[in-house]
């Protein structure tokens, strides 16, 4: 498939706040747990971590690892859990679940799977909850997005990147080294 096709069978879709969303990441975080070697964290990042504002109903997941490990020995195992490699580089994988050829399954995860410390979208996540007003920009921002973008999920990203940015600097100044 072309990525219009598949931007087309897998279109942006944002809904409300959903309470199984919390369950679904704590299920999965578990079976992740007993599945990989060392890990340092495990998140829920991403608007489904945020009670408060519509969301892709996607459940975002980071794992960070041990500086000193080998992303590409975590592959198979996440492989071998039912996700799929969306992405690599030296640095970063990323991985999803939930996508089929028929379009998405009742839940949908991507795994991103980093060194320890890569970590941006936890400071950003704890200011939303943190300041809701900001969430709610956030939320206005991105359903004045959606229908343009409803189609094309790299424009949608780029779109909000220079918001995001702003606020991840603020919560990295106020929360310091908190991760």
């Amino acid at each position: 498939m072309t990525l219009e096709e598949l931007w087309q069978l897998f279109p942006i879709i944002l809904t409300e706040h959903q309470d199984c969303w919390k369950e679904w990441y704590l299920e999965e975080e578990a079976l992740l747990k007993k599945a990989l070697l060392q890990m340092e964290r495990i998140s829920h990042i991403g608007s489904t971590a945020i009670s408060s504002i519509w969301a892709k109903p996607i459940i975002d997941i980071l794992v960070e690892i041990p500086k000193n490990s080998n992303l590409f020995d975590y592959k198979h195992l996440i492989i071998n859990n039912g996700y799929n490699c969306m992405s690599q580089n030296e640095n970063r994988l990323s991985f999803n679940k939930g996508y089929t050829e028929n379009g998405f399954a009742e839940r949908v995860l991507h795994l991103h799977l980093r060194y320890a410390g890569d970590n941006n979208e936890l400071y950003f996540r704890d200011y939303l909850i943190e300041f809701p007003d900001v969430a709610k920009e956030y939320e206005k921002l991105k359903l004045s997005l959606w229908k343009e973008y409803e189609h094309n999920r790299d424009s949608y990203t780029n779109a909000k990147t220079e918001f995001v940015r702003k606020y991840t600097e603020q919560a990295k100044k106020l929360y310091g080294n908190r991760y």
